[in-house]
Order: structure tokens, then C-alpha cells, then sequence
């Protein structure tokens, strides 16, 4: 039995004569522990679960949920709360991942980019639905939030392709039925048919590996529409390499929440007059992680993955 055990009172029980600092220790080591490994039918734990299983364990003799949450909330550890991610599989992950930083840095293979060099990021944004919601909303008002009426009627989708001038703050974009190679090929015609990367000496274009421009044979095909243009990919379930995504988060919020549109010319105008509003007021982004930075995390993933196999 625990030399704990015998100490609970019924006093506070956050009084740290009842509960001391080895106490802390374990039920915050506890909560960090997988429910798999308590051989519970649980997808997450809870501050009750915790408290329950630190008794079970004859770790306290009594404990509140209310307790162990305080515990937890002063070192951050939220066992409850969870966040998807996806783990590096790209064998060659930190070599793209590095030529598109390196980009952003403003850096090709070592060496500076010229001034009539240009990176642009381009992806597609899919089945974004028109909802014509069939009762009109209200305003906010005093002590009252706006109201969007939850049914709605589908009215169709569309697919928005856009592209970034990463040095220049530059937006491009147009609305397609589908997506696909042709699209693609119209959203590249819209920038390198323009100045000043018809002439320019290289274009980078950044995008991920999708079905529109994946693999060697979309980097040739780019080559042979415009000879000057340059694909890189990022390495596979790395979107978030490709700054467009930070455009899209922005139209996504801006733009497209609560979705509330007649029909899909209502929501390609709304599309397109948001990147005209948009393109008025951008700057550049500020990207701050470097190769550096991804080699960092890459070392310290590769440790917690050793790490976890090792305890297994």
C-alpha cells in the first residue's frame, strides 16, 4: 500500500500536506500515459478517468477530477485534447522540403536567386459547395450573434486554383468545374503569359504532388509549356510547405464562413472579388523556418520515434 494512502484528511485537497509534490509527479506522469495501455475501451482520458485509475492504482486514496485538472493545466498536459498530424514518409523529405525553404530564403542550389527570378505557389482548392440556406439570416445585434439558418439547398461545387508571387505578394486565380491538367495548365497560362515572368529568366513553381501536377512528368510537362518555369514539388503530405495554403486558410475564413451562397456564380464573384480585395492589401509573408529549423524537427522526431520504440 501506497505511504500515501493514509495521509487523506478530507481538508483542501489542492493543500500540499495531503498531496505532495511525488504525488504530482505521478498522477501527471499518469495522464501522459495512452488508454491502450490501461487496457480501457477509451479513445482519450478524461481528468475523472485519471483520478479513478490513480486511486485504482493505490497512487492517493481520493482524488477529484477538479484536482487532477489543476495539476495538469499548470504544465499544459491536456490528455482529453488531440491533434491529427501526419509523420514524415517522403524518404526524401528534408532534401525537397530544404529546396523549398531554401526558395524562400531566396536561395537555389546554393546560390541567390537573380533579380528577374520569381517563386510562385500554386495548389487547388476542391469542391468548394455553393449553400443556399432556405431562410435568410440576421444580423448581430446587442447581446446577440449573427444567425445563419442551419438547412440549406446544394446548389453544386467548384474548384478554385490560385497562385502566389511569394517576392511580390501577387494573386492569381480563376474558378474550374474540375480539377485536373488542363485546369492547371489554364491557371499556369493566366501567370507566365504575364509580365515580368514571360521574360523572366526562371520561375519556380511550388506545388504538392496531386493528381494535376504530380511526379517527373508534370516538371517536364511545365518545361515544355514554358521553358523558363521550374517545378518543385514538396515532399508528400507536406502542403504546409506551400504558402498558398496560408492564402487559402485566409479565404476560407473570410470568405466562404458561414457558406451562404444563391447559386455558383455568386460564389465564384465572391471568390474572385475576395482575391481583388485580398491582392490590394497583401504583403509578402513572413516565413521565418529554414532548413535549419526542419532539420531540428526532423532530429527531434527521429528521437521521440526511437524513443517510443524502444518502451514498446
Amino acid at each position: 500500500m501506497n505511504e500515501w494512502l493514509g495521509l487523506w484528511t478530507g481538508r483542501d485537497e489542492g493543500d500540499p500536506r495531503i498531496f505532495p509534490p511525488e504525488i504530482v509527479v505521478e498522477i501527471k506522469a499518469l495522464a501522459c500515459e495512452l488508454p491502450g495501455e490501461w487496457d480501457l475501451p477509451f479513445s482519450r482520458l478524461s481528468r475523472e478517468d485519471i483520478a479513478r485509475e490513480a486511486v485504482r492504482r493505490g497512487i492517493v486514496a481520493s482524488i477529484s477530477g477538479a484536482t487532477v485538472w489543476r495539476w495538469l493545466s499548470a504544465d499544459a498536459i491536456k490528455p482529453w485534447s488531440y491533434r491529427s498530424w501526419i509523420f514524415p514518409r517522403d524518404p526524401r523529405f528534408a532534401e525537397r522540403a530544404s529546396l523549398v525553404l531554401d526558395l524562400y530564403q531566396g536561395v537555389w542550389e546554393d546560390e541567390p536567386l537573380q533579380p528577374d527570378d520569381y517563386v510562385i505557389c500554386a495548389d487547388e482548392k476542391t469542391s468548394i459547395q455553393a449553400r443556399r440556406r432556405i431562410a435568410p439570416g440576421t444580423a448581430t445585434g446587442p447581446d446577440r450573434h449573427r444567425r445563419v439558418e442551419f438547412e440549406y439547398e446544394r446548389c453544386g461545387a467548384l474548384a478554385y486554383l490560385a497562385a502566389w508571387d511569394v517576392q511580390r505578394a501577387k494573386l492569381f486565380g480563376q474558378c474550374e468545374s474540375t480539377t485536373g491538367i488542363e485546369p492547371f495548365h489554364r491557371l499556369v497560362d493566366l501567370v507566365m503569359q504575364q509580365e515580368p515572368y514571360r521574360s523572366a529568366q526562371r520561375v519556380f513553381w511550388i506545388t504538392d504532388n496531386g493528381s494535376s501536377h504530380r511526379g517527373k512528368t508534370s516538371i517536364e510537362r511545365l518545361a515544355d509549356w514554358y521553358p523558363n518555369a521550374i517545378q518543385v514539388h514538396t515532399p508528400v503530405h507536406a502542403s504546409w510547405l506551400n504558402q498558398i495554403e496560408i492564402y487559402f486558410s485566409i479565404v476560407q475564413r473570410k470568405a466562404l464562413t458561414p457558406n451562404d451562397f444563391a447559386d455558383l456564380a455568386d460564389l465564384e464573384h465572391r471568390l474572385l472579388a475576395f482575391q481583388r480585395h485580398y491582392e490590394n492589401i497583401a504583403e509578402p509573408f513572413k516565413w521565418n523556418f529554414t532548413r535549419e529549423d526542419l532539420q531540428r524537427v526532423l532530429e527531434r522526431l527521429t528521437s521521440d520515434n526511437a524513443t517510443q520504440q524502444i518502451a514498446a
